[in-house]
């Protein structure tokens, strides 16, 4: 660059060199400033990742918290949903019809069977009793004169009845 040859030329050189000198420091000032407020939002932007980070990294262990118990609970089904499969449509319908009967079978079940078994701790000795009088008789009737033919004659007739059948 060359200098200005007129003094006017020069003078208006001048003026705007220095202007532009005087300018500067203003000028780095406000770069300055807004280099700090990139600063200032690289740091909260920075924060706010880092929150981010944080989050995620907790929605991620939630996720595997809750995929590993999905597994427990699918190894746990799986025995239930191989017997299922097993079931034809008519064992299903079976089953369905059952469970609707179950109020009217639990009532019969209290109402009548329960009763009833509560009873058979009488019936033991009377069934006893009915033995041994079942017993006699076996004997009195073993006793009478002929009883032995008659019994053969009977057995004679059932080997004849099952030859002809």
């Amino acid at each position: 660059m060359s200098l200005p040859s007129s003094p006017s030329e020069l003078f208006r050189w001048t003026m705007r060199t220095t202007t532009a000198a005087a300018s500067v420091p203003g000028r780095v000032l406000n770069l300055l400033s807004a280099a700090e407020a990139v600063v200032a939002n690289a740091d909260a932007l920075t924060r706010r990742t880092e929150q981010v980070v944080a989050s995620a990294e907790n929605a991620v262990a939630q996720a595997q918290r809750v995929a590993a118990a999905a597994e427990e609970q699918v190894a746990a089904t799986k025995p239930l949903i191989q017997f299922v499969e097993e079931f034809s449509a008519h064992e299903v319908q079976a089953a369905i019809k059952l469970v609707d009967e179950l109020p009217r079978l639990s009532a019969h079940l209290n109402d009548d069977i329960l009763p009833i078994l509560t009873t058979l701790n009488r019936v033991g000795p009377d069934i006893h009793e009915l033995l041994d009088v079942v017993k006699d008789l076996r004997q009195a009737i073993q006793g009478i004169p002929g009883f032995g033919y008659l019994r053969r004659r009977g057995e004679d007739k059932d080997e004849e009845e099952a030859r002809d059948k």
